[in-house]
């Protein structure tokens, strides 16, 4: 399609079970938002459509987890999400939720249309059930061994390890996450969508038809799946949370949530076009539009495969042109976890870092996973920020905006003549436009980024080349001429840079005072952007250079959840064989006080102390050194077992022994009295 009349932009609806981390943005949002963006900057009909999903089993799971409702979950992730993206500057043109009224009657009447002209197969089958529970199991209640990668804490749809799409009942050993028991198989009714039945449509819409402008990642996942045969899938699942299945006897069925919520969508999009007066129906069933879904690539086989089946069946809707899914972005060279808190929140970035949306827009951006996973480090962010924006993109543009008000009082001044440098830097601000639109035309964000970074390379090095700061000095008309095509730059910067940094363009703009009266097409076309005479606003920097210090907190914190799993994960060693009171009773523990410490030589766990145990002071070899220096344990009162036998430890009789245990963070500590009390005393 050459010149769509409009575009359906759609991004993956985010689970409402937990908030929004990088992972996503970098996945889904923040291509999705540059893509939208620049095509209202281009003058295109655009609808940017989103909502939370609020059905998927993950809901029923957290509330379980946390003791409260289902529907105070997702009342209280929702909010936090959609806050967090406005917050953010994804701008939607609509953000719906699933559990909506106008949704849930979209669903159940796309379920009915389907079903009434009988594209779907009715069949009993036997499901994993939960007899200690007493219910069905859904897919993510349902844990076990990933029949391909052997991954041991794969979920019953799908393999977090190793992203492939199963069947619960695929699993080796399953084990129900809401019990720990093993479920049996028990039969139950369910309808079917035969997906066999659109091999050869989506043979031919794919692998024929979109071999050479899809995502080779895309292409070649649609590609495995449909060589590999497709089988019918369910459309619905025995479970009390959901959109209830419109049919006399499903009652305790509802839609299964692959079904429901890409169907969210289409019910976002009339929810839109219903405020706006328009027709959502533009936007779904008409050939001049154009949809695109963003998605992350566990998300694939559902939008490529199984949702436009949905729409083949149904026959009024249009497919997408494209879904250019990205791969994972990992942390710190670890998966990103919500589980185990292995994450940056969107909303806690905005709280720890105010006012630097962009900055994490540019660095997710370009370090996008479009082909590969990547990998976002603490030190990266930093690096791009001081490195890119703040000695590129920044410095340029304060130079610029210092000097015309140090020599012009802040008035565009009148060039002269231009020279061949001024011709061929105006030429090149011209070309820029089109280069960084034909890359985000292909989906190439990182790409695209870098070209407008590369523009405010060609405005920086135009300025160290014409040196205006010393050529004022003998030719100030010369330099009205630098100071002009400078600010030329600068303009164009403002204008191209909005799809990528929202929140610098507004503020440039601001400063350059043009309101919102450029557009794309102009920094192309126009051969002046910023008129000679034109008054700009006191200028202020866009960007502030990041400290070790800030990222030295940020890797703390992460460090501190790495071992908080770590201790969550560890296992508590089991009880030892029992003994009699009696031999309790030979045990002679009794508080003592830490006298004297020093290392054992050529040594690195071993202390030797000297300890007051009330009856006398002896010395006691403990293997402390990794987790103590000498000089804090003076003084300490601990606990000391002082009937064990002696014994010598690299050559010193130890005569005792001091008792611990271990720490959240795995270092030892002393099993010592609350208050101090005198050395000698028995514990019992």
């Amino acid at each position: 399609m050459s010149t769509p009349k409009r575009y359906t932009i759609t991004a993956a609806l985010p689970y409402t079970n937990g908030p929004i981390h990088i992972g996503h943005l970098a996945g889904v949002y923040v291509p999705a938002d540059i893509y939208a963006r620049y095509l209202r900057n281009i003058g295109k009909d655009v609808a940017y459509i989103c909502g939370s999903d609020e059905h998927g089993v993950a809901i029923p799971m957290r509330a379980k987890k946390e003791g409260v409702s289902p529907q105070d979950i997702i009342d209280k992730y929702h909010t936090i999400i959609k806050k967090s993206f406005a917050e953010f500057g994804i701008s939607f043109d609509n953000y719906s939720r699933t559990s909506a009224e106008i949704h849930h009657k979209t669903a159940s009447d796309f379920f009915t249309k389907l079903y009434n002209d009988g594209e779907f197969v009715e069949e009993v089958t036997a499901q994993l059930y939960d007899e200690e529970a007493n219910q069905f199991l859904a897919d993510r209640f349902i844990i076990g061994t990933c029949p391909k990668c052997g991954f041991e804490e794969s979920y019953g749809d799908q393999c977090e390890s190793c992203g492939t799409s199963h069947n619960a009942t695929d699993l080796i050993n399953p084990k129900s996450a809401i019990t720990g028991n093993t479920p049996v198989l028990k039969e139950t009714k369910h309808w079917f969508l035969p997906l066999d039945k659109h091999e050869d449509f989506l043979r031919e819409w794919i692998l024929e038809g979109h071999k050479n402008d899809w995502k080779p990642n895309v292409y070649g996942q649609c590609k495995s799946w449909i060589d590999d045969g497709l089988r019918a899938r369910a459309v619905t699942r025995d479970l009390d949370w959901g959109i209830p299945v419109p049919l006399k006897g499903a009652e305790g069925k509802v839609l299964y949530v692959w079904f429901d919520a890409p169907i969210g969508y289409i019910s976002s999009t009339k929810e839109w076009a219903e405020r706006e007066g328009k027709n959502w129906e533009d936007y779904w069933k008409d050939k001049d539009t154009k949809m695109v879904h963003f998605i992350g690539k566990d998300n694939i086989v559902f939008h490529c495969i199984i949702f436009p089946s949905m729409l083949k069946a149904h026959g009024d809707f249009i497919l997408p042109e494209n879904v250019p899914a990205n791969e994972f972005l990992n942390l710190e060279g670890n998966k990103l976890s919500t589980s185990k808190n292995w994450a940056v929140w969107l909303h806690e970035y905005l709280a720890e870092f105010p006012n630097q949306q962009d900055v994490l827009r540019y660095v997710l951006t370009a370090n996008a996973p479009e082909n590969k996973d990547n990998d976002f480090t603490w030190k990266d962010f930093q690096a791009k920020n001081n490195n890119e924006l703040v000695a590129i993109f920044g410095n340029f543009i304060n130079r610029v905006l210092v000097l015309t008000h140090k020599y012009y009082n802040g008035i565009v001044p009148t060039p002269n003549d231009f020279s061949e440098i001024d011709e061929y830097t105006l030429a090149a601000l011209k070309e820029y436009p089109r280069i960084i639109g034909k890359s985000i035309e292909r989906y190439r964000f990182r790409e695209a980024s870098q070209e407008l970074m590369n523009l405010a390379r060609l405005g920086n090095k135009y300025l160290a080349d014409e040196e205006p700061w010393k050529v004022i000095k003998t030719d100030e008309d010369r330099v009205k001429t630098i100071m002009y095509v400078a600010l030329q730059i600068a303009t164009g910067l403002a204008v191209v840079a909005e799809p990528f940094l929202p929140f610098t363009s507004q503020k440039l703009t601001s400063i350059l005072n043009i309101g919102d009266e450029l557009i794309w097409g102009d920094v192309s076309k126009k051969d002046v952007l910023l008129n000679a005479g034109h008054q700009i606003n006191k200028s202020e920097l866009l960007f502030s250079k990041i400290e070790d210090k800030t990222i030295d907190e940020q890797l703390a914190k992460l460090e501190a959840t790495k071992l908080a799993n770590e201790q969550e994960n560890k296992t508590v060693e089991s009880q030892k064989e029992t003994i009699e009171f009696d031999d309790f009773t030979k045990l002679d523990i009794r508080v003592g006080t830490i006298l004297e410490a020093e290392k054992v030589a050529k040594t690195k766990k071993l202390l030797k102390l000297k300890v007051d145990v009330g009856i006398d002071t002896r010395t006691i070899v403990s293997g402390i050194a990794e987790s103590f220096t000498p000089e804090e344990i003076i003084g300490q009162q601990v606990s000391v077992l002082i009937n064990l036998a002696p014994r010598k430890i690299r050559g010193v009789e130890s005569q005792g022994m001091i008792l611990m245990t271990d720490t959240p963070d795995g270092k030892l500590a002393f099993v010592e009295p609350e208050k101090p009390v005198k050395n000698g005393q028995q514990i019992s």
